[in-house]
């Protein structure tokens, strides 16, 4: 029979171990705050020691720790899950580690009859606290299939990229838009700021805008980050794309000239914008 088990009852696990207590398949939990597991005690949950004494009990197991070194320990240190894990075990990584971390940690899993997948989750808290964040998993399809009713009870997308690693690498592009997204907003807010523009507005605009639109993702529909071919249906439509935004970004420099604000991801964006969106080869060098 599958138990679920969870380690990790930090700021994220907590909220996601949640929406595990009330499953037919029954919970135990770990952390090693005594504090983070007395609500879940309190709530019908089995409370476990050491990660070992929770793989005694859990066929289905979920680690949000903070880092590689941690996952490890709790895979395979002392105490670890694979002290006493039963074959066929799965266990899901959601903290964000290495590709090669996590290639390495599964082919040790593998030796005690145990399939570790890595499952990186986006979302962030408000994702883990409404259930509806998106988990992107790497591993062998059975070991995936054996997760998803644990994984689907805390995430409304559960994307399978592949074998082991996969899952990570693409958690690693995912957050290079977000992060890069950042910068961008930062230059346009001294742009706004020197306008004289309310800048917390501007933010009203931007995510009220990018729920309607998709933001960023809207353009991610293609197969392939090549050239387009000159009969892709789509080519038409990044073309429009194209032209309103180099449009947008020559008013957006010639904004920062007059006001005295640099504008150097404008100035970037301006250059790249055609061949990001396929229409032309995206420079090598």
């Amino acid at each position: 029979m599958t138990t679920f088990g969870f380690i990790g009852l930090g700021n994220i696990g907590a909220p996601m171990a949640r929406r595990l207590l009330d499953a037919p398949e029954g919970l135990v939990v770990m952390d090693v705050a005594a504090a983070a597991t007395e609500p879940f005690a309190a709530a019908g949950a089995t409370v476990a020691a050491t990660p070992a004494e929770l793989a005694e009990q859990a066929t289905v197991i979920s680690i949000v720790v903070q880092n590689e070194s941690q996952v490890r320990d709790v895979l395979v240190g002392p105490d670890g899950i694979l002290a006493t894990a039963a074959p066929g075990t799965v266990v899901a990584v959601h903290s964000t580690i290495s590709a090669e971390g996590a290639v390495a940690l599964a082919e040790l899993a593998a030796g005690a009859g145990v399939d570790l997948v890595d499952a990186p989750i986006s979302g962030g808290a408000m994702g883990a606290h409404d259930g509806t964040l998106a988990v992107m998993v790497g591993g062998d399809a059975a070991a995936v299939d054996r997760a998803r009713p644990l994984l689907e009870r805390y995430a409304t997308l559960v994307v399978h990229c592949g074998d082991v690693g996969q899952g990570t690498r693409m958690k690693i592009a995912r957050n290079l838009v977000t992060f890069a997204s950042y910068v961008a907003t930062q230059e346009a807010s001294r742009l706004a700021e020197a306008a004289g523009l309310d800048v917390a507005r501007l933010g009203d605009v931007v995510r009220h805008s990018d729920k309607v639109t998709g933001g960023p993702g809207a353009v991610m529909l293609r197969q392939s980050a090549g050239p387009m071919s000159s009969d892709d249906g789509l080519r038409p439509i990044f073309g429009h794309t194209a032209t309103l935004g180099n449009k947008d970004l020559d008013l957006a420099i010639q904004m920062g000239a007059e006001l005295g604000v640099p504008t150097p991801i404008s100035v970037e964006a301006r250059a790249l914008l055609s061949s990001a969106l396929g229409l032309e080869p995206y420079p090598e060098a």
